[in-house]
């Protein structure tokens, strides 16, 4: 009877374990995906790309980073 007890303590703390870090992993990748990533100008030309800074927000427009912002 106690070897079942403690068994089940096992497993279930096993199975709250397995849970936290899959909520770990999933906070992660969200900060990780939601983050906005900017580029320098120059990194815009390296990457094939030119900085149009006078347009909004600022794009990278073609090559490697088209779309992300110039900062």
């Amino acid at each position: 009877m106690r070897t079942r007890r403690i068994l089940a303590a096992v497993i279930a703390t096993a199975a709250l374990a397995g849970l936290g870090l899959t909520g770990a992993a999933t906070a992660t990748a969200a900060t990780t995906q939601g983050a906005p990533s900017y580029v320098t100008p120059s990194q815009c030309e390296e990457g094939g790309g030119k900085p149009m800074i006078n347009e909004p927000g600022n794009p990278c427009k073609g090559g490697k980073y088209d779309g992300q912002p110039v900062d």
